[in-house]
């Protein structure tokens, strides 16, 4: 029996990689192969027959609703192999424009390792090719932490053991926050931002930004984020009220006020589009002096 197949596509390499491995560690006779870009994609499909396809949407040359437009164009099983969309933008005028281009479902970003097998597994039902890759042997169970370090390191890093149980998402519960009297102000103004975690949404401040990674202040919360956790950076500036999705992960998360009970942490969002597009508007929000570099809670 022919092995199932995965094509993945991000033209993030740390995204690819988590991908990658989560499904490997689920389907241990799985067969993955990726590619950066819908362009490079192409070439693949067009040597290789795959069971699957996962796809970022943005990314350059060729994004993901293209290479879905070309695929559903074929002549050959690339008219109907079922095309899972990998992808921050959740809104409502992209969801219907994927839908009436063919897609089979979508994974919205940041997502837990739960909701990208619950999606494969969907999938593959579809076409019964689910018993096939679950008969392919044994799951291996591991924790969000462990693939996200694994996929940075190239899997060469000793297994890292967290602290606490994680609850489903993969998020440690904090200690309860201490009650204030009074209420932190909540960030707001110019340097804002939309930090989207596998727990919830987070407004925060951008405290330092350059083309690699952005400070940000956020609000401490019962549920703690997680280093290494994927994230979506939501930034809305200018006039026309232009929103960049710029995806990455928690590289530092520390305390924002020297106490322990401190109501902010600083976040280290480390940034992994390789996106000229979005390359390019973070050098203009550079530009722009968009970072708070003082701000301070509750002023």
């Amino acid at each position: 029996m022919s092995k199932v197949s995965v094509l993945i596509v991000d033209d993030a390499t740390f995204i690819r990689d988590l991908v990658k491995k989560g499904l490997r560690n689920y389907f241990p006779g799985i067969h993955t192969e990726d590619a950066v870009n819908g362009r490079k994609a192409q070439v693949v499909l067009s040597r290789e027959t795959f069971d699957l396809i996962l796809c970022d949407w943005e990314m350059p040359e060729m994004s993901g609703l293209e290479l879905l437009a070309w695929c559903r164009g074929q002549d050959n099983y690339l008219k109907t192999v079922p095309f899972i969309m990998v992808t921050s933008r959740g809104d409502k005028e992209n969801v219907v424009q994927a839908i009436q281009a063919g897609v089979t479902d979508f994974v919205g970003k940041p997502f837990t390792n739960e909701q990208l097998l619950t999606k494969v597994k969907k999938a593959f039902a579809k076409v019964g090719k689910l018993d096939a890759v679950m008969s392919s042997g044994p799951a291996r169970v591991s924790s969000g932490l462990n693939e996200s370090l694994s996929a940075l390191t190239g899997g060469k890093a000793e297994v890292v053991r967290p602290s606490a149980a994680p609850s489903a998402g993969g998020i440690a519960k904090a200690p309860p926050v201490a009650q204030q009297t009074v209420a932190a102000k909540e960030p707001a103004g110019r340097g804002q931002g939309q930090l989207r975690l596998s727990s919830g949404n987070q407004s925060c401040v951008i405290k330092a930004l350059t083309l690699k990674e952005a400070s940000l202040v956020i609000r401490r919360s019962e549920v703690l984020p997680q280093i290494l956790e994927q994230a979506v950076l939501d930034l809305e500036q200018g006039e026309t009220n232009e929103v960049a999705r710029l995806n990455g992960y928690l590289h530092t998360i520390t305390a924002f006020e020297p106490k322990p009970d401190s109501d902010w942490l600083q976040v280290t969002f480390r940034f992994t589009d390789q996106d000229a597009q979005k390359l390019d508007y973070i050098s203009r929000l550079i530009a722009r002096g968009t970072a708070q570099k003082h701000f301070s809670p509750g002023a």
